[in-house]
């Protein structure tokens, strides 16, 4: 199921720089041994300015590494000893500052230690790349391309692929596949136009946004308000985001569209306000400098006045008639209500979609293959939840056309050009069932047919699409049991965060009965992330407030009853984590046979932040595995997990869930999300190729006992006299302890798995009725926060 392999075995980055350092990371957390490369240091050793890089690395945030130990893997070099280091690499990625005659000077340095089979490829945000081609050795251009990601590169699932006349189809094929399956990418052909599709489009939706915000008069924080979650975007909207990428580089952005666009017919825009460039030269970059937009006033938040040039308490709301055309459900009666709105917020989100969806069309057939890129380059690059060709369809196609021909008439537009004849042609949009709209091609293009896509089940669907839902084999109001017509079968939640309550429970272990008797194997599997929040809290509360605790009681007995039916399961369970795997939902991957957990996974046992502990057999198996992995003396093991979960850790990859004994050694990471559900359905095929069987009963577990307890509630001790936890934490961390520790009995001594479950159910239920533990998980309900009381 994959192209021409690209063998990639060893990359470097050339320049280690914000970009270049984390491209680094990116690479090595996809165990890619990488070489990061930079300038030789005038003092200290010789590659010192990519040592201090991969030292740095540690510090960011969000975290480029997922895991910190893995910058030790990070190999070292500068340009002046260690250009030999590039005769055994497969891939190189130039990554240095957007000068054209720098990077042509490095390529020429670096030209004759380039092994004849490499992949050479620049980390350009708009520099032409079939310019940087030129400099390259005749031999050496068809193997050259453009590859952008975008920052931060961990996390921001799009990398734009650029290629130039010459280089080779095998060659992009297979970084595509490179970069989708082993980067875990979304990856979007681009043209060789200046800024390609996802900052062409970006940055003119910001300069549109900017020059509106003073056109109709609206306080930085208002057009937040107007331009973040209430449009599908993210919170930090517009100016938020101005200052968390700086200033500078905005106004650089901005420059090199002017710069390189002169012919653009919103050439006259594309420059920095005034009040911007009037910011960059205050100093007030942003947030690296502390101010920008906004700054921070103690506690609370400040934002730039224009009328008074000062700061004043930021307000970030919306008017309220413009707050309640926002919650309409129907995007054309929206659309239809702000521009007929005489409120200057609705006139101002009717002019930035207007000139957006102008701009767009105009340039589709030049930027991009299809519409379907330039909605996926903004979704991905930008975090829209529609792109700006989807949510003009949705919108109603010729009304929008319409409409934004009489203000293109009436002199109200950026731009006085015309739209293409294509936009009025009758059409309903650009995304059908036989694709999306080509300008350049002038039909409809279907989906690449790369085999590599073929991993993907459900990819990321454009307005409009489906893909097959599989059939049905059983359900209940709580899971679905469906199959896509093979032998392996999946379980997915039908609740609100996939949280588990009793139609979850009694469906899980119903689902497995059924998939014994039809299929080899079954993947618990979620149709949109988390893949569980853990228990139904809502629920648990109300039967202990009502007096209900037998009720309660057999409700922790059933979660414990699932757990241990996954586990002991005559079919492999196989779980496919993506997103939060908390509390039940971190037991449930903890008892199935495999786990394949995509990269972005944050599992932990968080129960102690609502006041109780893990009792959906998550303790019971954390000391069945102790045993396991040293019978004399389990407590060494149990050390590690004790602190994880009583203070409620959680994961920040699937990588680190491995290294907090989260997750197992022989579990599966994949780095691209959409490919999970694939590879869960290949393990489970494959374990049960290999003759899968379920552990054996263990009866006889040597338990840590009472020494342990004691061992664990002694460092308790020094955490209440410092003040470190209160005395409910202490209470709950020290029934974790005795849990895991098999209770006050002598160590060695052998239980089996019914004894650590029951011990598990009593202190659980013994907490939840505490007031403590009550108020905690009502506080978390309400807040979305813990409580420490």
């Amino acid at each position: 199921m994959t192209a021409t392999p690209l063998r990639i075995r060893k990359a470097a980055v050339l320049g280690a720089g914000v970009m270049g350092a984390q491209i680094a990371a990116h690479l090595t957390n996809a165990n890619v041994e990488t070489v990061l490369f930079d300038l030789p240091a005038k003092e200290g050793p010789k590659s010192g300015i990519a040592l201090k890089a991969i030292d740095n690395l540690k510090k960011l945030s969000p975290a480029p590494l997922a895991e910190k130990g893995l910058a030790a893997a990070i190999i070292p070099a500068n340009y002046e000893d260690d250009l030999d280091q590039l005769k055994d690499v497969d891939l190189i990625i130039e990554a240095i500052a957007e000068r054209m005659d720098w990077k042509l000077d490095l390529y020429r340095k670096i030209a004759g230690h380039v092994s004849p089979t490499a992949v050479l490829a620049s980390n350009t945000s708009g520099l032409s790349i079939n310019a940087l081609a030129e400099a390259l050795p005749e031999e050496m251009r068809h193997r050259f391309t453009g590859v952008h990601f975008f920052n931060p590169p961990r996390y921001m699932h799009l990398v734009e692929l650029i290629p130039t006349r010459l280089t080779e189809r095998p060659v992009l094929d297979g970084l595509e596949a490179f970069l989708t399956t082993t980067l875990g990418k979304g990856v979007v052909y681009a043209k060789d136009t200046p800024n390609f599709i996802g900052n062409r489009i970006g940055v003119f939706s910001i300069l549109s946004t900017m020059y509106h915000t003073e056109q109709f008069g609206l306080g930085f924080d208002t057009v937040d308000a107007l331009t973040g979650p209430a449009l599908g975007r993210p919170k930090s909207a517009t100016y938020r985001t101005a200052d968390v990428v700086g200033l500078d580089t905005m106004a650089h952005v901005i420059k090199t569209m002017g710069d390189t666009l002169p012919d653009d017919p919103w050439h006259q825009y594309f420059k920095a306000p005034v009040w911007l460039s009037g910011l960059i030269e205050k100093g007030a970059l942003g947030q690296k400098t502390g101010a920008g937009f906004y700054r921070k006033a103690g506690k609370d938040i400040v934002v730039l006045d224009l009328a008074t040039q000062d700061y004043r308490p930021s307000e970030q709301k919306a008017s309220d008639e413009v707050a309640a055309i926002l919650a309409i459900r129907d995007p054309a009666e929206k659309f239809a209500k702000l521009r007929a709105s005489s409120d200057p917020q609705a006139q101002f989100l009717w002019a930035v979609f207007r000139d957006l969806f102008h701009y767009s069309a105009f340039h589709l057939a030049d930027i991009a293959e299809t519409a379907r890129d330039v909605d996926f380059a903004i979704r991905w690059g930008y975090g829209w939840k529609l792109g700006p060709f989807e949510t003009w369809q949705a919108a109603g196609w010729q009304q929008i056309a319409g409409w934004i021909a009489e203000d293109i008439a009436a002199g109200k537009t950026m731009s006085n050009a015309p739209l293409p004849a294509w936009v009025t042609d009758g059409r309903k949009g650009v995304h059908a069932a036989d694709g999306s709209w080509s300008a350049s091609a002038a039909s409809n293009k279907p989906r690449s047919s790369h085999p590599v896509y073929k991993r993907q089940l459900f990819p990321d669907p454009v307005l409009g699409e489906t893909f097959n839902q599989g059939t049905t084999a059983w359900e209940n109001e709580g899971v679905r049991l469906w199959t896509h017509g093979d032998d392996i079968g999946v379980i997915s939640f039908k609740t609100k965060m996939n949280t588990v309550n009793d139609f979850v429970l009694d469906g899980v272990q119903r689902a497995i009965d059924e998939a014994e008797k039809q299929f080899k194997g079954v993947v618990l599997w979620q149709t949109a992330e988390p893949f569980s929040a853990g228990a139904d809290l809502k629920g648990a509360l109300g039967l202990l407030q009502s007096g209900k605790l037998a009720q309660f009681e057999a409700m922790v007995a059933n979660f414990q009853a699932t757990s241990m039916r996954i586990k002991y399961s005559l079919v492999p369970v196989v779980a496919a984590i993506r997103g939060l795997a908390l509390g039940g939902g971190c037991e449930f991957q903890m008892h199935s046979a495999r786990t394949v957990a995509a990269l972005e996974s944050y599992i932990g046992l968080v129960e102690a932040g609502v006041g109780l502990l893990p009792a959906g057999g998550g303790l019971k198996e954390f000391a069945v595995r102790a045993a396991k992995a040293n019978p004399e003396d389990p407590f060494e093991y149990l050390k590690k997990i004790f602190e994880t979960i009583a203070m409620a850790k959680v994961s920040a990859s699937a990588l680190e869930a491995k290294q907090m004994g989260l997750l197992r050694e022989d579990d599966v990471v994949v780095f691209n999300a959409y490919e999970l559900l694939y590879v869960a359905k290949q393990q489970a095929g494959a374990l049960a190729e290999s003759g899968y069987r379920p552990p054996l009963p263990a009866r006889a577990i040597p338990v840590a006992g009472d020494v342990s307890t004691a061992t664990f509630k002694a460092s308790l001790a020094n955490l209440a006299e410092g003040y470190f936890a209160s005395p409910h934490d202490i209470e709950i961390a020290s029934r974790i302890a005795d849990t895991l520790s098999g209770g006050r009995i002598e160590r060695g001594s052998q239980v089996d798995e019914a004894w650590f479950l029951a011990l598990e159910r009593r202190h659980f239920v013994d907490l939840a009725q505490t007031e403590k533990t009550q108020a905690r998980i009502a506080h978390t309900m309400t807040t979305g926060k813990p409580l420490r009381n």
